[in-house]
């Protein structure tokens, strides 16, 4: 299945139906009276984050959602029928956004969180609500209300304790195969992993943590180089982040220079994303001979005076994989603690994560609106070319995208 992490659609609540104008009629009664019933409420909008749903695909086709409107009231004081609601379903982390306002409207984080986005009209009041003792044939009703209308865009955020972080082939989606059961394609070539690919890591019993592996960034990604940097906003929820590295680059790259180069990107999309704690991560020690280990993971650490944790692993034969991984749950477990038992640090977490999904989100639209406009300006110098070619009499000129 195609992974789709944003969509925009329109959503409709249903009107209320309108308010009966009814007079009884019945055999030997000679003052039967108003009994006009009220119509009923239009259908609501709902949305609801589905644990079995990965993707918004689904909205990317159907794109607009409209409640039913309420029915109209009966004689009798017989009430309309109120619409049913219309409950949409999307994945877990996805947060909805008002596109007006650029509002955001709700962030479903949690399994069979459901809120109302759209709320339906009220159903019109029949003339029995209208009669007194100087107007016992009242004639007035009321319609019902209009339900509410948004347009929507929706962004998913995957749900992850641990980000991973690297350049294309630097080993990620074999330290997620090697830690977890997830089974992301790997093979010897850059971009392999197109799409995010989540992982449930068991440290032990009771005790896991999520991990995230999203598509590896190359220099020049924030501005469009390579698969960009629309995934980044996926490491926004996460509590750590691990800066993959192969030591022993196949192209004899610098893992110096790597290294920086990835931190360059990060600054670029979000400033609070690069103050976010990364731990480095040497991978591929095995194809590195025994006695230059330490030698080159040293040089590697000093050059970037690097003073976070350092890890030294293989994640092909697993070498250093576990002691990483309770490495890895010790703190998560210790950031849980502190989120629950001091509130300024609790805070402090929660104003850094808004920050960040506000970079993120503003980073991501800044470059959608860089590229509608560079397709505007080729599609333009497409239509100039044609026109300068029509005294071309004998020659066809055919373009090809």
């Amino acid at each position: 299945m195609k992974f789709v992490d944003e969509a925009v659609i329109e959503i409709h609540a249903g009107k209320g139906g309108d308010g009966c104008l009814s007079f009884r009629r019945e055999k030997y009664i000679e003052y039967g009276g108003p009994d006009g019933g009220d119509g009923g409420g239009g259908g609501s909008v709902y949305f609801v984050a589905d644990e079995d749903i990965n993707t918004l695909i689904d909205y990317r086709y159907e794109r607009s959602f409209r409640a039913r409107t309420g029915e109209a009231g009966k004689g009798r004081q017989c009430s309309g029928k109120s619409a049913e609601d219309v409950v949409l379903r999307v994945p877990v982390g996805t947060t909805v956004i008002d596109i007006e306002t650029d509002e955001v409207l709700a962030d479903l984080t949690k399994p069979q969180e459901k809120v109302m986005l759209a709320q339906g009209g009220r159903g019109g009041l029949g003339n029995v609500h209208f009669k007194s003792s100087t107007n016992r044939a009242p004639r007035r009703t009321t319609k019902g209300t209009p339900g509410e209308s948004r347009k929507l865009r929706l962004e998913l955020k995957v749900l992850a304790d641990v980000g991973l972080l690297g350049l294309p082939n630097a080993g990620k989606s074999t330290l997620i195969r090697s830690i977890s059961a997830a089974k992301p394609k790997v093979a010897d070539y850059p971009f392999t992993t197109l799409v995010p690919n989540l992982g449930v890591v068991k440290a032990d019993k009771y005790r896991s943590f999520v991990v995230a592996d999203i598509p590896g960034l190359i220099e020049g990604a924030a501005e469009g180089a390579g698969l960009g940097i629309r995934f980044l906003k996926h490491l926004a929820r996460t509590r750590l982040l691990l800066h993959i590295v192969d030591v022993a680059p196949i192209d004899q790259s610098d893992p110096v220079e790597n290294v920086q180069a990835i931190a360059r990107e990060l600054e670029k999309f979000s400033a609070a994303l690069a103050e976010q704690e990364r731990w480095l991560v040497l991978n591929k020690q095995d194809l590195v001979l025994d006695e230059e280990r330490e030698e080159i993971c040293q040089d590697i650490v000093e050059r970037l005076e690097w003073d976070g944790p350092v890890f030294q692993i293989s994640a092909a034969t697993g070498e250093g994989c576990q002691d990483l991984v309770f490495a890895l749950m010790n703190a998560i477990e210790e950031r849980r603690v502190l989120e629950r038992e001091d509130p300024n640090y609790a805070e402090q977490q929660r104003r850094l994560r808004e920050r960040l999904e506000l970079e993120a989100r503003e980073k991501v639209q800044e470059l959608k609106a860089q590229s509608r406009l560079a397709r505007a300006a080729d599609e333009f110098e497409d239509d100039e070319d044609e026109d300068d070619d029509d005294d071309d009499h004998d020659m066809d000129i055919i373009y090809e995208r």
